[in-house]
């Protein structure tokens, strides 16, 4: 994985220049902005983590941690901010904020809540990838293939899956057999795991 970024969103110049001045001593890459636009312009980030004020022109910290989660950003956001506005801080923990420290704010906390952050954002890195990679096994097989997946895996029979999809059950065998060979899968059970873990797996009965 290359090295991790911290990307500094603050309108105050001489803060932005201090703050990449300590982090920098501290052993991180620092990337800063002066606005929302700047950073949205930047795309695609360096992975790490993104350190925030709440209250900028032109598009306030709230307004541009909102945009990164509809563009489904995986990269952790500290608020570090004069605001001490409880509402604001809750807002924005809920809306999955890392953290939200208040300036002026000890080198250590801050420090801890970058390392904190960069963690939570390699764990997320390895999840989506992990992901990405299950679907694209599944992406593997055709259309008919699927849908004869998608009744192996609720435990029906091949007569039953041939009824429901109206071929014989010599032809659901074959499928099978291309479905096993494409997924590198020998059992339903691996097969359930799979679209369990992609969340194809309709919810139990409570």
């Amino acid at each position: 994985m290359p090295d991790l970024v911290v990307h500094v969103v603050d309108d105050d110049a001489s803060f932005r220049s201090a703050l990449a001045r300590l982090l920098g001593a501290a052993g991180y890459t620092v990337r800063s902005y002066a606005a929302m636009a700047e950073l949205l312009a930047a795309r695609p980030l360096d992975g790490g983590c993104l350190v925030l004020d709440v209250d900028m022109p032109g598009g306030s910290g709230v307004e541009l941690q909102a945009e990164l989660n509809r563009s489904g950003s995986l990269l952790p956001i500290i608020f570090l901010t004069a605001s001490t506005d409880i509402g604001t801080s809750v807002r924005t923990m809920k809306a999955g904020a890392d953290d939200y420290l208040c300036k002026p704010v000890e080198a250590p906390q801050l420090l801890e809540a970058i390392e904190h952050a960069f963690g939570r954002y390699r764990s997320a890195l390895a999840s989506s990838g992990s992901r990405q990679r299950r679907q694209a096994l599944l992406d593997r097989l055709s259309g008919r293939e699927r849908e004869v997946f998608d009744l192996v895996i609720t435990g029906l029979l091949n007569k039953q899956i041939g009824d429901r999809l109206g071929m014989t059950e010599r032809t659901v065998k074959a499928h099978r057999a291309a479905i096993v060979d494409k997924l590198g899968m020998r059992s339903v059970a691996e097969m359930v795991v799979l679209a369990s873990e992609l969340g194809l797996l309709a919810p139990g009965p409570d």
